[in-house]
């Protein structure tokens, strides 16, 4: 989305705008951002998650360091998804096909995710 308004505003003649139709800036601008938001926003998502109490529960299986995991909140691929998406909507040409098929992709991926994890916490089913 970024790249089409830069790129309206480098043919108005704003200057610094047509930094944008270089790819090389407009990846490092989405890898920052991807950090900032796997960082910033992925402890409140963590930290609400746990308030919630959303996380899968532990079965005794006997092995070692399987209790190490219990307080751990499941759906956690909400900050993967946020930190891949939103980057990319904001700094790629999204008349590629290939960005639309990534982001059909990952979009795809993350709701399978998000009915895996639905399935083990609320309807208490763990065979996945």
């Amino acid at each position: 989305m970024l790249y089409y308004l830069f790129r309206y505003l480098d043919t108005l003649g704003f200057p610094g705008a047509g930094v944008f139709n270089y790819i090389s800036f407009r990846s490092a601008a989405a890898v920052i951002t991807s950090l900032l938001i796997a960082m910033l926003i992925g402890k409140r998502i963590i930290y609400f998650l746990q308030r919630k109490q959303i996380g899968e529960t532990i079965r005794n299986l006997d092995l070692e360091g399987q209790y190490r995991k219990q307080g751990t909140p499941s759906m956690g691929g909400l900050i993967i998804i946020a930190s891949i998406l939103v980057p990319v909507l904001l700094f790629a040409r999204l008349d590629n096909v290939y960005i639309i098929l990534m982001i059909i992709t990952t979009i795809w991926v993350g709701f399978i995710g998000f009915m895996d994890d639905y399935i083990k916490i609320f309807k208490k089913n763990k065979e996945g």
